[in-house]
């Protein structure tokens, strides 16, 4: 929290009196990024898998941006424990990715009844850690192929809970 405050330019206490732990602080971190996204989600105009697609491209370039502090934030708890414990963090992914989601299983032909596995597994695919590991080493792909890469293996995978 030192540290954070000097960045900050402000005192340890002032810090700690909005943030009284270092979790806290990380919380409020990450549902910030993720209400940047969930807005971009919500607000756009596209549908089925021209949404999801964009919204996709716009986590990377959050992630480029935020993504690096972003890997040092990590539940103990996964993604469904979460979600059905009214996680505010947790909430906030639900409303980004949601939409785009239920629209791509839609346009696949897939079953709804897929939702909550395929937002669960989006949390994984889509995670900062394993995003940035690919964007730095991609051998020599472009930030567009890779973006299509993971889009397409996500498809696949939803493809693959359907036949389970």
């Amino acid at each position: 929290m030192p540290a954070i405050a000097e960045k900050a330019q402000l005192s340890v206490a002032t810090a700690y009196r909005y943030f009284p732990t270092l979790e806290e602080l990380h919380k409020e971190y990450l549902h910030g990024v993720l209400v940047n996204l969930r807005d971009f989600s919500l607000g756009s105009p596209l549908h089925g898998k021209a949404l999801f697609e964009d919204v996709v491209a716009r986590h990377v370039k959050l992630l480029e941006t935020y993504g690096p502090a972003m890997i040092q934030l990590r539940s103990r708890e996964g993604f469904l424990t979460r979600l059905h414990r009214g996680d505010e963090v947790i909430g906030t992914l639900h409303e980004a990715w949601e939409r785009p989601v239920r629209e791509v299983i839609r346009e696949l032909g897939l079953s709804e009844g897929l939702i909550e596995f395929a937002l669960m597994f989006c949390n994984s695919h889509f995670d900062p850690r394993e995003v940035d590991d690919l964007l730095k080493n991609r051998g020599g792909l472009s930030e567009a192929a890779t973006i299509r890469m993971l889009v397409n293996a996500f498809y696949g995978a939803l493809k693959g809970m359907a036949e389970s």
